[in-house]
């Protein structure tokens, strides 16, 4: 019988899920680009996002639940940092999290087709490493976007995990917060990795519960010898939130 349904499944993303997503995804990045360019980057840039988000996860039947959320307050800033599991975390957090954020982004992600350029309009911040001084302006961009009342997403591990467990996180999101005197809230991501693994060699996803698991924010680093201390603890957090592998 779990053969049968999963055929069944797997037909299902080919046949009815995968066109239905594809055109989302074009009008979603079209709808934003446009929005962007005519009106207001801080919402074009956030709702079609989001309502692109929710629609993935149910056209794929896949449950989400969101735990914690009571530790936020509304109307503040936060910078939250993050586990990455699965390319799935991104549907998760846009459509999930909340609230009105930018990304911080690899500078590869640009070059993808209309969503690329649907991202820069939308202001999402992508992080240049090529010279010390582009990297500034990297951060310099984020600290104008904190300050504006938006908060900041970050995956501190810097990219997809290849096995489930929580990789090395960097300081580059603990240094903005460090400056701006931003709470950090610590988020496990669970599920993702189990939908679709980095290194899966066939494009269809499996069913599996994602959840969002927001913990209690953490002050920001006192100066940048604190840096290492709060990296500790927002890492020990989220690989306490994990059901499985850590």
């Amino acid at each position: 019988m779990g053969l049968l349904v999963r055929f069944f499944y797997c037909l299902y993303q080919l046949l009815i899920a995968l066109p239905l997503l594809l055109l989302s995804t074009v009008l979603t990045a079209l709808t934003t680009t446009v929005g962007c360019t005519l009106g207001s980057a801080h919402f074009w840039g956030y709702h079609p996002g989001r309502l692109w988000s929710k629609f993935f996860c149910a056209v794929l039947l896949l449950p989400v639940r969101v735990e914690g959320r009571e530790h936020l307050e509304d109307g503040t800033s936060y910078v939250f940092v993050s586990n990455h599991q699965g390319a799935f975390d991104i549907f998760l957090v846009y459509g999930y999290l909340g609230r009105n954020f930018k990304w911080m982004m690899k500078q590869s992600l640009r070059k993808i087709p209309l969503v690329g350029q649907a991202c820069e309009r939308a202001r999402h911040i992508y992080v240049d490493k090529s010279t010390p001084k582009r990297l500034q302006r990297t951060y310099a961009q984020a600290r104008q976007i904190l300050t504006e009342g938006t908060s900041l997403v970050v995956f501190p591990e810097g990219s997809r995990t290849h096995t489930g467990s929580v990789g090395v996180f960097h300081k580059g999101a603990y240094q903005l917060a460090c400056e701006l005197g931003l709470q950090m809230v610590p988020v496990t991501i669970d599920g993702p990795f189990f939908v679709l693994p980095r290194d899966s060699r066939w494009p269809f996803v499996h069913r599996h519960v994602l959840t969002l698991r927001f913990h209690a924010p953490v002050k920001a680093p006192s100066d940048n010898g604190d840096i290492a201390r709060v990296i500790k603890e927002t890492r020990d957090t989220i690989v306490g939130g994990l059901s499985g592998c850590c």
